[in-house]
């Protein structure tokens, strides 16, 4: 254990952020990229295995863990850390993307949430305070507000509704964090779908709450990513500058290093290790697809540049048979080179805003895409 949150920024180039924040279980560099734990586990891979990709800090979830194993369960096991085997800093979602992704079987109100558990229908609540008591009882280095997450497009009335529970549901975590043990930190979370009204309104209240950082969450819900881009271009400016920024759920390559353009400091998204289950692979040349016919003969590996061995060692026509065949090694080495990717992805980031070429690495991780796969020899 080391010492409180904190964050530093150590560098920018134009808008693009190189920074650190330190947490009670390391610090970590950012631009950063969260693999997705949400069961208290990154899909196939253990934990040395996601540290190696290059991975500093994991993401987990409230709703789920609340409903197995339990978190005081958890924490009578010796906190979340411990039982999952991951040593480094980890955030945890509060349960707000399931009031979305589980509006058939909630309700909602001023109060919070009741969900009817997917598991066993049993009836739960899921309050403010509740989600801050559940994040402290996991041990999360990072705990996130409660809001309510809703799809787009959708009205304004609705817009805003669901932005003013959030800012009132933020002012009662705060309030609810204060009992948490100190050290750790609260991010809040700017809502208002792509009103940018209601943004600017979210942001400026959150920020007046005071939380140790800030994400932008009730995005890649439904928006072209063009949508999602101006809102982040234009709610960014008007969080606090002195601290972290975090895109939720989001998103693709691309997504990332156009968001990291435009100051976000933060991701988090399931798609490397869900693409990998499905057999797609992100690689220098773009998405390649192992279920398809053609690499079923090709010797080659993913990427003898990667610094991933798995990318490096393992061919085409292997990762392809392990694939049509369902073998669940295909998707552990496919999840493992994607998330490696990711990592590179990031780690470039930060070198390049470091020696002010973030522009010309955009540009070259985009031709390079361009290109496309080569075909089979």
């Amino acid at each position: 254990m080391t010492e409180a949150f904190s964050f530093r920024l150590i560098g920018t180039d134009g808008i693009a952020r190189r920074g650190e924040f330190v947490t009670p279980h390391g610090a970590v560099q950012t631009p950063a990229f969260m693999p997705v734990g949400t069961q208290a586990t990154v899909k196939g891979l253990m934990p040395e295995a996601v540290r190696a990709t290059g991975a500093e800090i994991l993401l987990g979830n409230t709703y789920h863990l609340m409903l197995r194993p339990g978190a005081e369960r958890i924490a009578a096991l010796g906190g979340l850390h411990r039982f999952m085997n991951w040593n480094g800093p980890i955030l945890t979602d509060s349960g707000g993307f399931q009031v979305m992704s589980l509006s058939e079987l909630r309700k909602i109100s001023d109060n919070g949430v009741v969900f009817r558990s997917h598991v066993d229908g049993a009836m739960v609540d899921l309050t403010p305070e509740r989600a801050i008591e559940i994040q402290s009882l996991l041990g999360a280095d990072i705990s996130m507000q409660l809001d309510e997450c809703i799809k787009l497009p959708n009205t304004k009335p609705e817009l805003e509704r669901a932005m003013r529970l959030s800012i009132a549901w933020a002012e009662r975590c705060k309030r609810a964090f204060e009992s948490v043990p100190k050290g750790r930190a609260l991010f809040g979370i700017v809502q208002g779908g792509d009103d940018m009204t209601l943004r600017g309104e979210s942001a400026r209240a959150l920020v007046d709450i005071g939380f140790h950082g800030y994400a932008i969450g009730g995005l890649a819900v439904g928006e072209p990513q063009e949508t999602m881009l101006k809102v982040v271009e234009e709610t960014t400016p008007q969080l606090p500058a002195d601290q972290p920024r975090y895109l939720m759920g989001v998103g693709t390559p691309d997504d990332l290093l156009k968001a990291v353009a435009r100051g976000i400091d933060m991701f988090d998204c399931v798609m490397p290790t869900r693409n990998g289950r499905h057999g797609a692979v992100f690689t220098r040349r773009g998405q390649v697809n192992l279920d398809n016919a053609r690499h079923r003969d090709d010797p080659r590996p993913i990427d003898e540049q990667s610094p991933c061995e798995a990318a490096r060692i393992y061919s085409r026509a292997y990762l392809h048979h392990l694939m049509r065949v369902n073998e669940m090694l295909g998707a552990i080495l496919l999840s493992t080179i994607n998330l490696a990717y990711y990592q590179e992805l990031m780690a470039g980031a930060r070198s390049a805003i470091e020696q002010g070429r973030y522009a010309a690495y955009c540009d070259a991780i985009w031709e390079g895409w361009a290109k496309g796969d080569l075909p089979p020899i």
